[in-house]
Formats: C-alpha cells, structure tokens, sequence
C-alpha cells in the first residue's frame, strides 16, 4: 500500500474499519486540488479550441460545468440523520484514539 505507506498485510488485517475509512478520505482530499487544477486547464483548452460561445452552447460556461465532483456537492440536503452519524463516527474515532 505503498501511497499510504503500510503494509499490505496491516491495511487489510491490522486496522480497524474506522481506520480505513479515515484513511481513505484522507487519501481522497490530497488530490482534490490537483483535480480542479486539472479541470481548470481542461476548461481553457476547450475555451481555446472549441471557442467561448460553443461552450456556451454546449451549456459550459465555467469549469463546474465540465464535471462536478463529489465533495462540492450542495450541502444543503444533509438531514439529521447524517449529522448524527457523522458525528458518532466522530466520537468513536476520539474513543479509540484516548484509549490508544
């Protein structure tokens, strides 16, 4: 598992599932601005080819508008349910790190 620097054999047997988890996200958020840079420039280089009024034709008009990804989802549809899980996750992760 050589980008998270653990072993094969510790990452599938030795951590916890909330360990995973945490590292997975943690994982994820290190490139999230490496793929809007990427966007970016895949927006001016269509701009550029294609021309500002085709894109505006094809209905882009900024660069969310190529692709949206997931962590810029509207967070206005949250419901409790999801806070509250969220938050447990939260409380267990502290439990097992005092304990640690």
């Amino acid at each position: 598992m050589g980008e998270i620097g653990i072993s094969r054999h510790e990452f599938y047997y030795e951590l916890r599932w909330w360990e995973v988890k945490a590292i997975v996200r943690g994982y994820n958020r290190r490139y999230r601005n490496m793929w809007s840079a990427t966007r970016w420039e895949t927006y001016n280089i269509m701009s550029a080819q294609a021309g500002t009024e085709a894109l505006k034709k094809a209905g882009v008009y900024k660069p969310t508008d190529l692709i949206k990804f997931p962590w810029e989802a509207d967070v206005s549809h949250i419901s409790d349910d999801d806070i509250a899980e969220l938050q447990a996750e939260a409380e267990s992760i502290n439990r097992q790190n005092q304990k640690e």
